[in-house]
């Protein structure tokens, strides 16, 4: 039996099959979990359906963080199919590809407005509508953020002082909903090519760095994601709320960038 055996989760933010949110959704399935899925616009309609098609869901609506409708929409939905909820996952970010290039100095007030309504405040909206839906269930919520929220990625811009935002918006909702038993963390993922990293200008060059400075000299996956969401989200990981933890495979803790034989290589030919 899987740790998510009998639990009930909603997806957002899927977009293809190499999304972070598909590689969580993934492992929701194998891990024995309901699930439910939105799209934010109806160009993506078509694609979620057929994803959520491949879990065994039918289970599919629209809901655009941005129209405070669409989510008591969804909270609609969710009543009518489940009646309960025991699973958010919030894997929602946007910033206007403007403000991806240049600097922090050169973000507009709206591409600002927009990223902080996309990114952070979304969560609060969808934690507080849906919360109903989870009385009783001991519930827990996982958000995405990034290394770019703690230091400065060069491009990451608005979006790295919006996943700031979002890791302090993480601990205040573990405190306002431990009241209710239940439980937010965030993950913050090592970069992963996915359609929204593209809009990062110099992603592939961000890509090869983390990956020959991190400990194992690998890139992450959405499956490592995943079974880190699987079991943040189970019972076994009843004890913890208003983290973030890193998969990463260890990029957030180095200080000299390179392995050891690289350092020595570089030491010995000076």
């Amino acid at each position: 039996m899987g740790i998510l055996e009998g639990k009930k989760a909603l997806i957002t933010g899927v977009a293809n099959d190499k999304s972070i949110a598909y590689g969580i959704a993934k492992a929701f399935h194998r891990e024995g979990a309901q699930l439910a899925f939105t799209y934010a616009t109806e160009k993506l309609e078509k694609r979620v359906r057929q994803i959520a098609q491949s879990f065994g869901s039918d289970l599919v609506t629209k809901c655009d963080v941005t129209l405070d409708e669409d989510i008591r929409s969804l909270k609609e939905f969710l009543e009518t199919s489940w009646g309960e909820l025991d699973i958010v996952v919030h894997s929602i970010a946007f910033a206007p590809k403007e403000e991806f290039k240049g600097g922090v100095i050169d973000t507009s007030r709206e591409g600002f407005k927009i990223a902080m309504d996309v990114s952070v405040y979304s969560l609060i909206a969808l934690t507080r509508e849906l919360l109903p839906l989870m009385e009783g269930k001991n519930g827990a919520i996982i958000t995405l953020s990034y290394y770019g929220a703690e230091k400065v990625v060069p491009h990451y811009n608005v979006m790295g002082i919006a996943k700031a935002a979002l890791e302090s918006t993480v601990r205040y909702l573990a405190y306002d909903i431990a009241k209710h038993g239940h439980r937010i963390n965030a993950i913050s993922a090592g970069p992963i090519k996915t359609l929204a990293a593209y809009s990062i200008t110099g992603f592939h060059l961000l890509m090869d760095h983390t990956t020959k400075v991190n400990p194992f000299g690998r890139p992450i996956t959405i499956e490592d994601v995943g079974d880190t969401a699987a079991f943040l989200c189970s019972d076994w990981a009843r004890g913890i709320t208003g983290e973030v933890i890193h998969v990463d495979n260890g990029y957030h803790i180095m200080g000299v960038f390179g392995r050891e034989e690289e350092i020595k290589k570089e030491v010995f030919q000076k």
